[in-house]
């Protein structure tokens, strides 16, 4: 079949699935991805690769873009600390333990195994989102996982490139903490430069068309810019969105505001969603890679659960102490009171890893020992999270009492709103 064909196929497949999920109420996500594991094993469906390239570049930044413009910028400085202690904290501490404990499972180096811990170390962008908005959160904490899910993925990869460069023995640990900082700082000044430059443009543009269109280009210009000067292409369409999405009504008109949010909800749908069915179509060639390993398959599997479990479990045991230990601090509880122990549960349950992870771990070198074990790992630890993690978080909220806000109060705060912005503009009648 031509390639233009599977294209309108797999848009097809994901516009009636998605369509069918928001009729029975099931998560999008964990729908594509069961459809796209069983279409892995048809005859007549070619096998997928789902290359870094086309993810890293492709999907990503607009995705991430689509995501920080949607994102307070207000609320996202106003929980700074635990946005932070997760998106880099606990991306660190989860590829040291992974790294630990794949290194006594396999007969892998160290840098290997300390690689695929960076691979499985971040909740994804895209599941987290996209999952949150489905069930329904609390607001703060939807802003915690998405100022997470937007920041992790330049801690892992980061972390990753550090770990498959000190395989070839061409860094040290001070390399390593300079290289961090470096990459990190380049990222967020590309980021900047690359929204005011956007920004000044955007404000000499009236037409709705072209803005939108300038809109389109600008993930790409940002992480492109970036990785040309070996910086955070994530970080920096993270901070470019932030930017333009906060100070978005000084440079467009309302009506154009309008146009490209739908513009881009269009796009956010089409690729959020063939983002999971991607993943599950890959599940059968990653499977005949492995089968071929040397490795024993009890030796295989028990990696796959042990790997799994430990991501699964570090996550609350780091979330946690993250929550309470700041608070010790009077002027942090002052300002920041203790929540209920629901909240950090809810975070903790809420770290489902995604196309990021099985991007990331095709970027190990091919002479990497046992590559394809590891792509495995990967595979097995985004399958476990979105199907088990993803569809239990409904049921997992609604235990612990946490629901979403409701739609009727910020219908009446935003008619209320409107309202008094209309009598300010309308001045004293007579």
């Amino acid at each position: 079949m031509h390639p233009a064909l599977w294209i309108v196929a797999i848009v097809a497949v994901v516009t009636a699935v998605s369509a069918v999920s928001h009729r029975f109420s099931v998560p999008a996500p964990l729908a594509l991805t069961v459809v796209g594991v069983v279409g892995s094993f048809l005859p007549w469906v070619p096998a997928v690769e789902l290359s870094p390239e086309l993810v890293l570049i492709g999907f990503l930044p607009p995705l991430l873009y689509a995501a920080a413009l949607k994102t307070s910028l207000l609320d996202f400085h106003q929980n700074a600390r635990p946005i932070a202690l997760l998106s880099v904290g606990l991306v660190v501490v989860t590829t040291i333990v992974v790294g630990l404990v794949t290194h006594a499972l396999l007969p892998i180096p160290w840098a290997a195994a300390f690689a695929l811990g960076a691979v499985v170390s971040p909740p994804d962008a895209v599941a987290a989102t996209a999952i949150a908005r489905r069930v329904g959160m609390p607001r703060r904490m939807v802003t915690i996982l998405q100022g997470e899910s937007l920041l992790n993925d330049a801690t892992a990869l980061v972390a990753l490139r550090t770990a498959i460069a000190a395989g070839a023995g061409t860094v040290s640990l001070l390399d390593t903490g300079v290289d961090f900082v470096v990459t990190a700082l380049g990222g967020i000044a590309v980021g900047v430069a690359v929204a005011y430059l956007t920004g000044k443009l955007r404000t000499r543009i009236s037409d709705e068309v072209t803005n939108t269109a300038v809109s389109m280009i600008t993930p790409f210009l940002s992480y492109l810019a970036a990785e040309q000067f070996h910086f955070s292409g994530v970080l920096a369409v993270v901070i470019t969105g932030l930017l333009l999405g906060h100070t978005s009504h000084l440079m467009q008109s309302a009506s154009s505001r309008v146009f490209e949010r739908t513009n881009w909800a269009t796009v956010e749908f089409l690729l959020e969603n063939t983002v999971f069915l991607l993943i599950g179509l890959q599940v059968r060639a990653i499977l005949e890679a492995a089968a071929g390993s040397d490795l024993p398959a009890s030796r295989i599997v028990t990696a796959c659960v042990v790997v799994t479990l430990t991501v699964m479990v570090v996550r609350p045991l780091w979330v946690f102490p993250a929550t309470y230990l700041p608070r010790l601090i009077p002027s942090v509880a002052q300002n920041d009171p203790n929540p209920r122990w629901m909240y950090p549960a809810a975070v903790s349950w809420a770290g489902m890893r995604g196309v990021v992870t099985l991007a990331a771990v095709f970027v190990l070198p091919p002479q990497t020992p046992h590559r394809e074990v590891l792509i495995l790992i990967a595979m097995v630890v985004v399958a476990a999270t979105l199907l088990v993690q993803g569809s239990t978080l409904p049921l997992v909220l609604r235990r612990l009492g946490l629901g979403g806000p409701d739609p009727a109060d910020d219908a009446l705060q935003a008619a209320t709103v409107h309202q008094r912005s209309t009598a300010r503009g309308a001045g004293p009648t007579r």
